[in-house]
């Protein structure tokens, strides 16, 4: 019988941590731990996840290290137990499962034993409402294995999340799990460095939801992150790629065009984006894309703010 390792990071989500729990401990499978890694909450989070009283979740403490940091503790802090499973999973504090997401995990792995990852599909929750996330597979398709970079390409939504996957623990742990330091896309750079040396396996069914009512502050796509930090400016070794892998080429040029603009705009960051931009192969982008990147940055700055303006009055007239 497969065992499952859940790791949980925690920071500052108080809010929202009993019903992720909660929703690990409402699996139909019950062969798992939950470990939860708080990391230096100020918000007495720790303290919800301790009144849940079920033996299988534990919570442990840190001062504040990021995201990826404690990950890596749980997984290593998993690998030290009696329980020590086989297969990790990952689920976020605000966001949370399906009753049956371990229950057909299992079953996946059980007909795709050679797997390096493992995903489902999954709902995107605003506003309260559910919709399934536009992730790039064919229409029909139900599972099997995908190529990672040319379904991520496709429509740019992740076919594979931080509370989606399952990964082997030897696969973890000959990646060397979590990068530190990077404060947006930690999780695709360990998807990709695996999806480049391994199948990947997905499920093509919603099983987890993707919480985009936190508060905006939390959210790290809500803000620019300094290149040393981004996960678009730590993809060195994978430079040669881009001549010999059209699907990552096609991915990470898509990503550029997708992520630079605000880092154009922005002086501080202008230049590093500009590198950036020149690596693009522009003639593989769509003529709407090329268009507005040969604007001038004065009219992009124009434009942006137009934008600005128009989302603050539709949200002023929501109210």
């Amino acid at each position: 019988m497969t065992r499952f390792s859940v790791i949980m990071p925690l920071y500052n989500k108080a809010p929202y941590v009993r019903k992720a729990v909660e929703s690990v401990v409402g699996q139909t499978y019950r062969d798992w731990e939950l470990i939860v890694v708080d990391d230096g909450s100020t918000d007495g989070g720790g303290d919800i996840v301790t009144a849940i009283a079920d033996p299988r979740v534990r919570l442990v403490r840190q001062e504040n290290a990021g995201v990826s940091a404690a990950r890596n503790r749980g997984v290593a802090l998993s690998s030290e137990a009696a329980f020590r499973s086989p297969y990790i999973c990952f689920l976020d504090a605000d966001d949370w499962w399906e009753p049956t997401f371990l229950e057909e995990m299992a079953a996946l792995i059980e007909r795709h034993p050679d797997a390096g990852i493992y995903g489902t599909s999954y709902w995107i929750v605003k506003n309260g409402r559910k919709r399934l996330a536009p992730i790039g597979v064919e229409e029909g398709f139900a599972e099997g294995e995908i190529n990672y970079c040319q379904v991520y390409a496709r429509t740019l939504c992740m076919p594979l999340t931080s509370i989606t996957v399952c990964i082997p623990r030897r696969v973890f742990d000959e990646t060397g799990g979590f990068p530190l330091g990077i404060t947006l896309g930690e999780d695709f750079l360990l998807w990709l460095r695996i999806a480049i040396n391994h199948k990947t396996v997905l499920l093509n069914k919603p099983l987890a939801n993707y919480n985009q009512d936190v508060d905006v502050a939390n959210r790290g796509t809500h803000h620019l992150h300094p290149p040393e930090r981004h996960m678009l400016w730590q993809l060195g070794e994978y430079e040669p790629l881009e001549k010999s892998n059209p699907d990552y080429k096609q991915l990470i040029d898509n990503l550029r065009t997708y992520s630079l603009m605000n880092y154009l705009l922005d002086r501080r960051y202008r230049d590093a984006a500009r590198t950036e931009l020149a690596k693009v192969d522009w003639s593989l982008q769509p003529a709407k894309t090329r268009r507005l990147y040969q604007q001038p940055v004065w009219i992009l700055q124009l434009r942006q703010h137009v934008l600005k303006t128009g989302a603050r009055i539709k949200q002023h007239l929501k109210r």
